[in-house]
């Protein structure tokens, strides 16, 4: 039986998860998916080639399990952050530059050509959990218009027009945040962009 570390068995299946998450994403960040192989996951995380199956099926289930566990800890961080206001252009500049900061952090390597890589069922888990992270802007949007702070019309467009805007790396936060902020119609920040213009 393979000696257990930590306290619990549920604390050992965390560390082992979490050697596992970390040997992932250094992997990802020297190749492509692709390149990336179970026994090269395990010999990273120190585990025997055969531990890493009793955990996970295919690297697939890694993915998926990697994306669900780093989405938690973004949404748990970025709504304890907003929790410290209630002003919504503050809670909107919060989650602009939450995205900003840890963005590359919480997401590396799960972008397009990573999701285009994957079995229908794991782009669909992959996806529940991108709706967690986009329940968070749609409720800053929603509450801050009903509030009349913010003017805008159909929401799911602004929510994907906000998310492009936060995919350049090569602009300043500053402007990223301006420009997000007067689109909406914040107060002080610039008018709206008008519907259709």
């Amino acid at each position: 039986m393979p000696r257990i570390t930590g306290d619990s068995l549920a604390e050992h299946r965390e560390q082992l998860q979490r050697r596992v998450f970390d040997a992932f994403a250094a992997l990802m960040s020297e190749r492509s998916f692709d390149a990336v192989s179970m026994a090269q996951i395990a010999e990273r995380a120190e585990l025997g080639r055969t531990t890493i199956y009793h955990h996970f099926h295919d690297k697939e289930s890694v993915v998926v399990a990697f994306a669900s566990h780093e989405t938690a800890r973004y949404v748990e961080e970025l709504r304890d952050t907003l929790g410290a206001t209630d002003d919504p252009a503050e809670r909107l500049r919060i989650y602009v530059r939450h995205h900003l900061d840890a963005g590359e952090r919480f997401h590396m390597g799960l972008g397009p050509s990573l999701y285009g890589v994957l079995s229908p069922d794991s782009r669909l888990a992959i996806r529940e959990h991108v709706v967690a992270v986009e329940d968070v802007l749609r409720d800053i949007l929603e509450s801050g218009r009903a509030a009349g702070a913010f003017a805008f019309e159909d929401t799911a467009a602004t929510m994907s027009l906000v998310h492009a805007c936060l995919s350049p790396r090569h602009l300043p936060p500053s402007t990223i945040e301006s420009f997000v902020l007067g689109a909406v119609g914040a107060a002080g920040s610039g008018p709206a962009v008008p519907a259709g213009g």
